[in-house]
């Protein structure tokens, strides 16, 4: 992870074109996507997409907004977020009191 990197609370799963699918977990990450491997390059969303990531990664904008952009960019090409269930970490129980066995 760079240094700069603005990572997101909850991943981006994307489906791709080719049907696989591809973890984002940061703002660095979506922005090398959208540079260097994006399908289309000259659709609106993915210029303000690229616009908003390098403003998060400058510390202007904030990165739940790229993380937004992002998610409209693939949508407008036809790659759609998957929707992964959010893992909370289970809540831990009271100890259980003693048992004694009975004489």
């Amino acid at each position: 992870m760079p240094l700069n990197d603005v990572p997101w609370i909850r991943p981006v799963t994307i489906r791709l074109q080719c049907g696989l699918e591809r973890t984002f977990t940061g703002v660095y990450d979506a922005l090398d996507f959208l540079e260097n491997e994006w399908p289309l390059r000259h659709g609106e969303r993915h210029e303000r997409a690229v616009k908003t990531c390098r403003g998060a990664l400058n510390g202007i904008i904030p990165g739940i907004v790229a993380r937004e952009a992002f998610v409209a960019a693939c949508l407008e090409v036809g790659m759609p977020a998957v929707l992964v269930l959010w893992k909370r970490k289970p809540a831990p129980h009271p100890p259980r009191p003693a048992r004694h066995a009975a004489i």
